[in-house]
């Protein structure tokens, strides 16, 4: 059977020539829409591995394209004809990255021919001649020898076809890769009496798998880091935040006592890893604190700072400290602390003797009353954002409330105000629900069923005060 690179072929016919112009044709519009796709989409930063891993992506695409390319135009114009005349051109001075030569060894005659492309690829001047399969292993690197020989071995004696890579260390010192894929030709009784084979370059199209394998196990890894990262910073913030569940005390028993329940929202994103906090405790003095807070970012540095913020301020308020004195305290600490950050806070002191509920902020949307089935933003005393300026004084403000009264106290992240003082509509729009509500975690549920959803795009905690007594 003659060798199907050397064989005569009569000439393709027009119809299949114009098949493959319209091939190629098509090949190129989509190299063209790659490159479209490439500029439009990856951004290079050599700091963002993701970045990294898509501009590999792109690359590999580009190789597999361009080769496709190569191809079709070698299918079009038919095998080249071996050129003794014709000096090979160097690799690194012309697009033969993908190229493909061939070569066959005559195992009669011991004869081989090899294409000019050959030449090209493995740096070899025409006038030395073509290397015997004998001679061949020399070019390759030490260690890939022996994939040769037994590609070779497999070939002739089992007649199986030869598929694989290798390496080669060309004359000029630069290492090339090769694809060589081959046959035996059997005469008509079956035996074997040469070996073809087509041999491309693809150290371009290699090099771009590498890259994108780095670059696909840096994201991996990066990956492998935040999720370790996440798991430790929700652990942290679950254990600072006082119970996991809607009721923060017993309902109570006294008239005029306080109700308790919150919760937190997790963002999709981020999860109940951020420094948002809420905290309800009752003090030696018989007072009831209540503050929410929101400390800026997420993960580990700053669930963190939030168990320390949290720390200081349940210390400060048993130790009788007011509300505007704290947050002094407060942003005095973030101030100085290692990992300086800003955050937002209010905090309260409810009096059940004297209904009086005293209250300060820091840069944080005011407490809502709801009574009577209506609901209002009470006036914010002056306060800034936490660990924004030393030296800064916060305002403070006191409201009378009333058995039936519900405080809501939410960071912003839950529903963000429009301007200072102000509330969305939608939060103001759960006054009826809330008035019918006889206890603080029916008014917590009333919120989460409101705000909690997939669609729910921030994170966000909410806490609801309702004072005892009413009918």
């Amino acid at each position: 059977m003659p060798s199907p690179l050397f064989a005569d072929r009569p000439a393709a016919r027009p119809s299949e020539r114009d098949a493959v112009d319209a091939m190629i044709n098509r090949a190129r519009r989509l190299r063209g829409d790659l490159d479209s796709v490439c500029r439009a989409s990856v951004v290079i930063d050599e700091d963002d591995p993701q970045a990294r891993w898509q501009r590999a992506l792109c690359d590999l695409a580009a190789h597999h394209l361009d080769d496709l390319g190569a191809r079709l135009g070698q299918l079009r114009e038919g095998p080249p004809a071996p050129s003794p005349d014709t000096a090979p051109a160097d690799p690194a001075q012309s697009p033969l990255s993908g190229r493909a030569g061939s070569a066959e060894w005559n195992l009669l005659d011991d004869g081989v021919e090899w294409s000019a492309e050959l030449y090209e690829i493995f740096g070899r001047e025409v006038a030395a001649g073509p290397l015997s399969l004998d001679e061949l292993p020399t070019m390759l690197v030490p260690e890939d020898q022996p994939l040769l020989t037994a590609m070779v071995t497999h070939c002739l004696i089992d007649g199986k076809p030869m598929d694989g890579e290798f390496r080669i260390r060309r004359p000029d010192g630069r290492m090339r890769t090769l694809h060589a894929m081959g046959e035996p030709v059997l005469d008509p009784e079956g035996r074997t009496v040469s070996l073809w084979a087509v041999l491309r370059d693809v150290s371009a199209l290699n090099d771009s798998r590498q890259l994108e394998v780095r670059t696909r196990d840096s994201l991996q890894r990066q990956d492998d880091i935040a999720r370790t990262e996440h798991r430790i910073a929700v652990e942290l913030h679950q254990a600072v935040l006082p119970t996991p569940h809607d009721s923060l005390g017993p309902t109570p028993a006294v008239s005029g006592a306080m109700d308790v329940a919150a919760r937190l929202l997790p963002s999709q994103a981020c999860g109940p890893t951020g420094g948002d906090w809420y905290d309800a405790m009752t003090l030696p003095d018989g007072r009831t604190l209540l503050t929410v807070g929101s400390l800026t970012d997420h993960g580990i540095p700053t669930a963190s700072s939030m168990a320390m913020v949290l720390g200081a301020l349940r210390g400060m308020a048993v130790a009788g400290i007011e509300p505007r004195a704290l947050l002094t305290h407060l942003n005095q600490l973030l101030q100085t602390s290692v990992q300086p950050t800003l955050g937002s806070a209010l905090c309260g002191l409810f009096d059940p003797s004297t209904g009086l509920l005293t209250w300060a902020q820091a840069g944080h949307p005011a407490p809502l009353l709801f009574r009577d089935g209506a609901g209002a933003p009470l006036p914010p005393p002056e306060g800034v954002l936490l660990g924004a300026a030393p030296g800064v004084a916060y305002g403070q403000e006191t409201a009378r409330l009333i058995p039936g009264d519900v405080i809501l106290l939410r960071t912003d992240g839950l529903a963000p105000a429009a301007g200072r003082g102000t509330a969305p509509e939608k939060l103001l729009g759960l006054a009826p629900r809330l008035f019918r509500s006889r206890t603080a975690a029916e008014c917590v549920r009333t919120v989460v069923d409101e705000f909690g959803g997939d669609e729910h795009p921030a994170r966000g905690c909410v806490l609801v005060a309702r004072v005892d007594g009413r009918n």
